[in-house]
């Protein structure tokens, strides 16, 4: 956008990545403290400084992405007067939520989507599953291109451009060795992710593979939707579970795997999925929105109910013994993926609605 003639400002709470960002895409960047959780006392702190920062800034667009910048930029954006206001939905957090929690969490989203005059969801069954909750009027609603939010690199997720020295560095992390088949997962290791059902799959899977070895990439989160403690102790205790706390080599980490599994509970667009397709890593994830995006089952990958740890184990037992027809799927969505989601084009279709929204 800044090299289409925006002067771009990024707001979003602190970080360890702010410093990277604002070197990437050198652009401004204000730190407002939004949380993650309901703490309504410092929503409205945030609210007001940011109603005094667009005071200020006069954007003729504000963008808002996540549940709670999205609550609070809509709101600061309509009451300081901006004139198009957008908010892309990339996930509910309501959508695995009941009673009260779900209720109010449903109220929020519709305040959002109020306040706003543009809502985009990242992926065609998220946009559904808005119109069959009525969250919002139909005319405010879109999908652009194809989906996602953001697209991939895709020179980034090619192995011909790979660094061998990083390649070796990532196998020495996980003990790599070619006789082993590895299980791949790649995410927040929270309860929404499916995680507890991948790692008791897992369980049962062993005796039947015993060179299969199961890898999670992610951060452990102890204040939002944490893992019990039996997962936790398993996942720590277990020789045949690796855990990759963080890395800035993920496409490294899905070119070694055997088969990317995926058994979120909610997402909008999963970028991981785009990812691991790229690299022509099989697939299997659950039937969610935004995952159905991305795999049809039996034809780019395979698909398993939410929550179903048979159908989950019934699928990863297939996959491990039909290599073939796996990477059969797996090649016909990386060709999806290649026509579809390069970021370059997901970009230009969002600078095309800029453009069109401002006339």
């Amino acid at each position: 956008m800044k090299q289409n003639g925006f002067d771009v400002v990024m707001i979003s709470a602190d970080g360890e990545e702010i410093e990277e960002v604002k070197t990437n895409e050198g652009c401004r960047h204000i730190t407002v403290p939004m949380t993650r959780k309901i703490t309504p006392f410092k929503d409205l702190a945030c609210l007001w400084q940011l109603i005094k920062i667009f005071k200020k800034e006069k954007p003729d667009i504000v963008h808002t992405h996540t549940p709670k910048a999205g609550l609070l930029g809509m709101l600061a954006a309509k009451i300081s007067g901006v004139k198009v206001r957008i908010h892309t939905v990339a996930g509910l957090p309501l959508m695995v939520e009941t009673g009260f929690r779900f209720k109010l969490l449903k109220f929020i989203e519709k305040l959002t989507y109020a306040a706003s005059n543009h809502v985009w969801p990242n992926s065609f069954s998220l946009l559904q599953y808005i119109k069959e909750q009525n969250l919002t009027s139909n005319k405010k609603l879109k999908v652009i291109s194809k989906g996602s939010s953001n697209g991939i690199n895709l020179a980034r997720f090619t192995k011909n451009n790979f660094s061998k020295a990083i390649l070796e560095e990532v196998k020495k992390s996980m003990a790599f060795d070619e006789n082993n088949k590895y299980l791949l997962c790649i995410g927040r290791l929270v309860k929404d992710k499916g995680i507890i059902e991948l790692v008791e799959t897992f369980a049962n899977i062993l005796p039947k593979h015993k060179n299969v070895k199961l890898v999670l990439v992610g951060k452990f989160e102890m204040d939002l939707d944490p893992l019990p403690a039996n997962i936790l102790e398993e996942i720590k205790t277990n020789k045949n579970i690796i855990h990759i706390d963080w890395t800035a080599y993920v496409e490294y980490y899905i070119s070694l795997a055997t088969i990317f599994v995926f058994p979120s509970h909610r997402e909008g667009f999963p970028n991981v999925l785009l990812q691991s397709g790229a690299l022509g890593s099989p697939i299997i994830c659950s039937t969610i929105a935004g995952n159905i995006d991305v795999v049809e089952d039996k034809v780019t990958g395979l698909l398993f109910d939410k929550g179903d740890k048979l159908q989950m184990e019934n699928q990863i037992n297939f996959a491990l013994n039909n290599t073939e027809a796996m990477n059969k799927m797996a090649a016909t969505l990386k060709n999806n993926i290649f026509n579809f989601y390069d970021r370059e084009i997901v970009w230009q279709a969002i600078l095309n609605e800029y453009k069109i929204l401002l006339s």
